[in-house]
């Protein structure tokens, strides 16, 4: 599977490690899926990690690390096609790095523009909890914490064995 991990995702993995982004980084460098960028992204991704508002929960060495690792390991997307689909126009780019790498999926957090078109071309537009079910990760994160049981619904008779 082919994917476009859109900036905020990579940011919040560095903002709440073990988190679903960071689970989701993970299993890409496990190699579950490929990952696609581009020059773009690399510049958008090292502008965002030193905004003053998230200096306090991005530590530079780890940002710098997770560029380099991207620039080396993920599939580089050279001529971005012109797109002009979001309502944001910052957001386009993501959706030409989309089409130019053949993507299957671009994963979002941004509910409101990328996850409301719910497709591009043949790119589906997905939330990180979406893809780690896809690729099998939330199941074993889940057995990792120790498993989650459901819970019994409030306010209904229960049953003695």
């Amino acid at each position: 599977m082919r994917v476009v991990l859109d900036t905020n995702i990579l940011c919040s993995a560095l903002i709440t490690p073990g988190g679903l982004p960071d689970r989701l980084y993970r299993a890409w460098r496990e190699k579950r899926f490929v990952l696609i960028s581009c020059d773009e992204q690399f510049e958008e991704f090292r502008r965002v990690t030193r905004y003053p508002r998230l200096k306090p929960f991005i530590e530079p060495a780890s940002a710098g690390a997770m560029l380099n690792e991207l620039r080396r390991l993920a599939v580089t997307v050279t001529k971005l096609p012109s797109v002009d689909r979001s309502r944001d126009p910052a957001d386009n780019f993501l959706l030409a790095m989309a089409q130019a790498g053949d993507a299957d999926a671009l994963v979002t957090g941004d509910k409101h523009d990328l996850l409301s078109l719910g497709e591009f071309g043949k790119t589906r537009m997905l939330t990180t909890r979406q893809l780690l079910q896809l690729i099998g990760g939330e199941k074993s994160a889940r057995r990792k914490r120790g498993g989650v049981r459901p819970r019994r619904p409030s306010g209904g008779p229960t049953r003695s064995k």
